[in-house]
């Protein structure tokens, strides 16, 4: 996969198309409420002074309609499809946007922003939502679901539902070997060392605003995403290995931030959703999850599958549906 016009169709779809939730499972969650990037931002990104947009076609050309509705996909992000599977609505809505109320926010809302990170530096860089912005945000909602269903029933929904977080991913690749600031002060394990730090800090300010059940995502093989394969000129636009080192470094150490907050935070039920090997197996060996390359003259390589022969690989997958 040398070549820089590869590309997948549905690349958002394919993660969690297959994930199933028993009825058990589903009765564990009233909401999901969701923190982070690009990955997980189903539109608020269409109200912020910002170009991280995604409002435009081609996004959303597999939507509903094919409505570009500002998630960084062709379709549903994972957060709808992770949803659906809880038996709660087949799209998770964006809080900024005004066409939703708290009535629709009940059973699943995101917070998150794409451009944004753990490092609030991040955030500031593209005028994207900070993640401390974001917590804002989720008190607010807290207010607003105590004022609607009263203190009992808010509190079911808060101590309840699945938080799932998103993040990492542009601390390094945007704010980190982009911008100059954060080299001037740390070196890569350093930086990494401070991301952490940052993560542990609003996973213990989750817990004290109540959440008990969440789902943290480690970082991708970065240097497999599209954009830095197609920089990579002299490396034939293979992926980048020096980016993918820092992926694996930075998950080892979140893997052992989960185990400590997971024995030290009395109640909390933190699962890591480790999606590095799955993804860097589908972009290395494509055919091993029934894709299948094609030449197209007028779009050049491009992969298809049968929907039928793709069946996810991800270990968290059905702890997710426990959790």
């Amino acid at each position: 996969m040398g070549n820089s016009s590869y590309r997948i169709p549905g690349p958002c779809l394919t993660i969690l198309l297959t994930l199933v939730c028993t009825g058990t499972a589903r009765a564990k969650v009233p909401a999901l409420i969701i923190f982070g990037d690009s990955t997980v931002d189903t539109g608020n990104n269409n109200f912020r002074p910002t170009l991280l947009k995604s409002n435009f076609a081609p996004y959303g050309r597999d939507f509903e309609g094919g409505r570009a509705t500002g998630r960084f996909c062709n379709g549903r992000l994972p957060p709808d499809f992770v949803s659906e599977s809880f038996g709660l609505k087949p799209t998770v809505p964006a809080y900024l946007d005004p066409a939703y109320n708290i009535t629709d926010f009940a059973t699943g809302v995101t917070f998150a922003s794409a451009g944004s990170g753990y490092d609030n530096a991040t955030a500031m860089a593209s005028n994207v939502i900070p993640l401390w912005k974001e917590v804002e945000m989720y008190k607010d909602y807290q207010g607003k679901l105590r004022a609607h269903f009263g203190e009992e029933k808010a509190k079911e929904i808060i101590s309840n539902s699945l938080y799932m977080l998103s993040l990492g991913t542009n601390d390094f690749m945007l704010n980190f070997y982009v911008f100059p600031y954060r080299r001037t002060q740390f070196t890569v394990k350093q930086y990494e060392v401070f991301i952490i730090a940052a993560a542990e800090k609003f996973i213990r300010q989750l817990y004290s605003l109540g959440a008990r059940k969440l789902s943290v995502s480690a970082l991708p093989p970065m240097g497999c995403l599209p954009f830095e394969r197609f920089l990579n000129i002299n490396g034939r636009h293979d992926c980048v290995t020096l980016y993918n080192k820092v992926a694996m470094e930075f998950n080892v150490k979140m893997h052992n931030l989960m185990v400590k907050l997971n024995k030290k935070l009395t109640g909390i039920k933190i699962l890591e959703s480790s999606i590095y090997d799955v993804l860097y197996q589908m972009i290395t060996k494509p055919s091993s999850f029934g894709f299948k390359e094609k030449v197209d003259k007028a779009k050049g390589k491009t992969f298809s599958w049968k929907m039928t022969s793709l069946v996810t690989k991800i270990e968290w997958v059905d702890k997710l549906c426990k959790i």
